[in-house]
């Protein structure tokens, strides 16, 4: 086995710290790509967010349209339409 000098200590050292650095920045990339994915879905539940409020106006506009033409009765269930 070989001797363990201050020289190979050091080359050892010098590796290791290298290898720190560059993980660390690796783990810098990784939260970076996270907070972009965060903010990516937030902007998504941000817009399903608003095409359900979107929506739900939209069928109150419909309810008030039906109700004022009285077009409530054609909601039940009639026969087909037969063309003569």
């Amino acid at each position: 086995m070989p001797e363990a000098t201050n020289e190979l200590m050091f080359e050892l050292l010098k590796r290791v710290h290298h290898e720190i650095g560059e993980l660390r920045q690796d783990v810098t990339e990784t939260k970076r790509e996270l907070n972009v994915m965060r903010g990516h879905m937030a902007a998504t539940q941000s817009d399903i967010h608003n095409i359900y409020g979107i929506l739900g106006r939209q069928d109150d506009r419909l309810e008030r349209i039906e109700k004022r033409l009285d077009l409530r009765e054609l909601a039940e269930a009639q026969k087909p339409f037969e063309p003569k």
